[in-house]
């Protein structure tokens, strides 16, 4: 496949020295830009793939009748929270 470039960007010379000065060692401008590009499109597409999630499960909460309390929701999260920093903190 052949590769692209992407539009040329102005900004102003305060933020071009402020992404210049985060720069990690070796670092190049062009690879922060691709970098924080592909976060922000992995980043969206998880939010759109989410919110479509929660509208399902609205959409099907509403046609069955059956909803969870936010009590049960909020203790469910609370159990997945503590399962996970046990994990983390065996490694």
């Amino acid at each position: 496949m052949k590769s692209s470039t992407l539009p040329p960007l102005r900004v102003s010379p305060e933020l071009r020295a402020d992404a210049e000065a985060v720069l990690a060692p070796g670092e190049s401008l062009s690879s922060f830009v691709h970098d924080a590009v592909t976060r922000t499109i992995e980043y969206r597409k998880a939010q759109q793939e989410f919110v479509a999630r929660g509208l399902a499960s609205a959409t099907k909460a509403r046609r069955t009748g059956r909803y969870v309390s936010s009590g049960t929701a909020l203790k469910s999260l609370r159990r997945q929270l503590a399962q996970g920093r046990s994990t983390s903190k065996q490694s």
